[in-house]
């Protein structure tokens, strides 16, 4: 599976989810969001590029604990569309999954 693919000026980034010792939703939530900065990174893109992104929650009472950790990440002057579902996760250790869509430079890639 690719972690990210590149088709003209758009990256699509798999699920991405923290390492399974990372525990707690705030600690997952920075863990991950520290690899959508380097998959962008890799592939011509940042953050501040973000289009689209969905955020898969194992339990939705933990959503004020990884929207602050999201926020103070992303900042106030980009706010892309975003939708965040409760959803069950591939392992019980996983509690935020995220998938992230962004404009990049130009060309063809898959990593």
């Amino acid at each position: 599976m690719s972690q990210a693919v590149i088709h003209g000026q758009t990256v699509y980034l798999a699920g991405q989810v923290a390492k399974p010792e990372t525990r707690g939703v705030a600690d997952q939530t920075r863990d991950i969001l520290a690899k959508v900065d380097k998959l962008l990174a890799a592939s011509g893109s940042s953050r501040s590029q973000i289009l689209s992104v969905t955020v898969y929650l194992a339990d939705m009472k933990t959503f004020d604990e990884m929207n602050s950790e999201w926020d103070a990440w992303l900042g106030s002057d980009h706010k892309p569309a975003r939708a965040t579902v409760e959803a069950k996760l591939a392992a019980p250790e996983y509690r935020v999954e995220i998938v992230v869509i962004a404009a990049c430079s130009d060309g063809q890639l898959m990593m």
